[in-house]
C-alpha cells in the first residue's frame, strides 16, 4: 500500500511540475487600469497550450500594471486563475 501512495504522490508531483509558468516574451499594446487587464502581443505560452498571439489578460495584481507602458518589450507569466486567463509576473525588459 505504501509503494502504492508514494508511486501516487510522485506522479502527481511530475505533473505538477510539468504545469508550471513560464517566462514569455512579449509587447505591450494595450493597458486598462481601470478594469485591471493588459493587452500583448506574446510568443506562445507552453502552459496554457496556447500559440503567439495578440489578446487581453487580466491582472494578477492590479498594481503591475504601474510597472509597464504601451510599447514596452516584457517578459511575463501567465496562467488560469478561477477560470480567467491571468499574468501572475510580469517585467520589463531593459
Amino acid at each position: 500500500m505504501r509503494k502504492l501512495l508514494l508511486s501516487a504522490a510522485l506522479l502527481l508531483s511530475a505533473t505538477a511540475a510539468l504545469a508550471q509558468t513560464v517566462p514569455v516574451s512579449g509587447e505591450v499594446t494595450k493597458i486598462d487600469q481601470a478594469q485591471g487587464k493588459i493587452t500583448l502581443k506574446h510568443a506562445a505560452i507552453p502552459n496554457l497550450d496556447m500559440d503567439a498571439m495578440t489578446m487581453v489578460f487580466a491582472a494578477g495584481d492590479p498594481t503591475m500594471l504601474k510597472a509597464v507602458k504601451v510599447g514596452n518589450k516584457v517578459t511575463f507569466e501567465a496562467d488560469r486563475v478561477n477560470g480567467r486567463l491571468t499574468v501572475t509576473k510580469i517585467q520589463k525588459v531593459k
